[in-house]
């Protein structure tokens, strides 16, 4: 993210580097700055094996490493290799990104599929990579050929415009995904806690008990009926321990008689 500091080296979780991952193989990249981003696209979600078909730039890249935002662990260890088949003699299972069909007959995966895939060869003791092309002109068949299957992102048809760490970071969070026990949804409730039914129902008596006195449950015959909604109003908020106190004091601040004089001013 934009906010991010840059000025600290990337630390990784142990335990989402611990597991095996496979290869990102950027085939002729034209730049040293697109290394560099990608590399911090992979560190995002764990991925370090990095491999370079012939950057056009040279290699090692002193632009890589610059806007990399300390993604050194991946900028370190990248391999240089003398051609795609190289960098991809020891894996047994590949995968091509592309943007347009081929007249090649492979399946073609989405970036979920892929990582899918991806996962299973690995956990079956397997080595896998995935092939990124040069940002001009993507791979040319002769590397695709060394795939076993393609990988296309479902993208805005009239505008299919992803830029290189873009492709790589929509493979990498597919695969981050699989391993990433993160809940959907929570809440952070810092000093406080949810607060427990016998809470809220303190919280319902005494705003019930305002209301009874102010007349606002009437007529009586539906009075059931409202404090079932006001009830059920409240429980759909999710009320904290804090919030409750909260709603109390002010019930209590509203219903508290106010001596002559001590009041807002009128007028």
């Amino acid at each position: 993210m934009a906010g991010t500091d840059r000025s600290k080296k990337s630390a990784p979780d142990d335990a989402a580097t611990a597991r095996p991952v496979p290869a990102v193989v950027l085939v002729e990249p034209q730049l040293g700055e697109n290394i560099g981003t990608a590399s911090r696209a992979m560190l995002n979600f764990a991925l370090t094996d990095l491999r370079l078909v012939n950057p056009r730039d040279g290699w090692p890249n002193e632009r890589a490493r610059a806007v990399s935002s300390g993604a050194d662990q991946v900028i370190d260890g990248a391999r240089l290799c003398a051609s795609t088949v190289e960098a991809v003699a020891d894996l047994d299972y590949v995968i091509a990104t592309t943007a347009r069909s081929r007249d090649l007959v492979k399946p073609v995966f989405t970036p979920e599929t892929a990582a899918a895939k991806l996962k299973q060869v690995i956990e079956g003791g397997g080595k896998a990579g995935v092939l990124f092309g040069p940002e001009r002109t993507g791979l040319n068949n002769d590397d695709v050929t060394l795939a076993d299957a393609v990988m296309m992102v479902p993208v805005n048809p009239s505008f299919a415009s992803l830029n290189l760490a873009h492709a790589v970071l929509l493979m990498g969070w597919e695969w981050f995904k699989l391993g990433d026990a993160t809940a959907p949804e929570r809440v952070e409730y810092l000093d406080t806690r949810p607060a427990n039914k016998e809470e809220l129902v303190g919280f319902y008596e005494h705003l019930e008990g305002a209301l009874d006195k102010s007349g606002f449950l009437r007529p009586v015959e539906r009075r059931y009926l409202m404090v079932r909604n006001i009830r059920n109003m409240f429980n759909r908020a999710g009320l904290t321990e804090q919030e409750v106190r909260t709603l109390r004091g002010i019930v209590a601040s509203l219903t508290r008689r106010v001596p002559r004089g001590e009041g807002p001013e009128e007028g």
